[in-house]
């Protein structure tokens, strides 16, 4: 069983990972994102795929990574320590939260995924799963899981760009997403079409600046290749370069259009 988490080893070598979605949430699909050289598949448990509580689905997707060299990036659909700590212990190593406005939300779910935290006891709590060989406690597993965990938090609200120096100041957080969608929705007051491009544009910003400074990596979606390296030209180490529902679209609806039966 592989326990190094690859992802996190780059982002401390200041490495720039590319990753894509899998909306299938299918293990082969994850295995040919693998074999093609891919750092990481997105998986997003928030809004798709099965229940992030089912431990035997999460097994079957985190041997597919292993088979293929691939780590996940497992978005869970709340940061609710319990729900933390059952992912880590089913094999996932990098999670990343939803829906954090505050410092104060964050820490409590980032302290649910380490044994020791901030020079203290953390709120992992040792169980029986695939991530410890089912074993329970065993010293190997506990002193070094901690080393593998990457804990991310998505910053699309308002309220988190406000309060995005202390978000980051908290411990243990080991990289930033920006949901530039959900961020413009914040920003909307009520009237999801009624957005101001500035604004967002600006807040993002705000975030990356804030994340350059903190030395906390970030990441965003750029399905552009052009766009891509300009994002990782600009600081952004975790790019998103696509997805498995998207590439079938692109690459079969114009070829199914091409295809004149008449």
């Amino acid at each position: 069983m592989r326990t190094q988490n690859g992802l996190h080893r780059a982002l401390e070598r200041g490495e720039t990972v590319l990753g894509a979605s899998c909306a299938t949430f299918s293990p082969t699909v994850i295995e040919v994102c693998g074999d093609i050289g891919l750092d990481y598949v997105w998986l997003d448990f928030e809004h798709g795929g099965p229940s992030p509580y089912d431990s035997t689905a999460l097994e079957e997707l985190t041997r597919a990574a292993e088979a293929a060299d691939i780590e996940l990036l497992v978005r869970l659909p709340s940061p609710d320590p319990p729900l933390i700590r059952k992912v880590l212990d089913a094999g996932v190593r990098t999670v990343l939260l939803p829906r954090i406005e505050t410092a104060a939300q964050l820490r409590p779910a980032v302290e649910a995924a380490y044994f020791a935290y901030d020079g203290d006891v953390g709120d992992r709590g040792v169980g029986v799963g695939r991530s410890g060989r089912w074993a329970g406690y065993v010293d190997s597993f506990v002193g070094g899981e901690d080393d593998e965990v990457l804990v991310g938090t998505m910053i699309e609200n308002v309220r988190a760009v406000e309060n995005i120096e202390d978000i980051l100041a908290v411990p243990h957080l080991g990289f930033a997403f920006v949901g530039p969608a959900d961020l413009a929705m914040s920003m909307s007051e009520g009237d999801p079409l009624a957005k101001s491009d500035e604004a967002v544009q600006s807040a993002i910003d705000r975030t990356l600046e804030a994340c350059l400074a903190a030395d906390v990596p970030i990441g965003r979606i750029r399905n552009d290749a052009d766009e891509a390296r300009a994002a990782a030209d600009a600081g952004y180490q975790i790019l998103r370069i696509g997805g498995d529902v998207g590439s079938i679209r692109a690459a079969l609806g114009p070829r199914l259009e091409e295809f004149d039966v008449t």
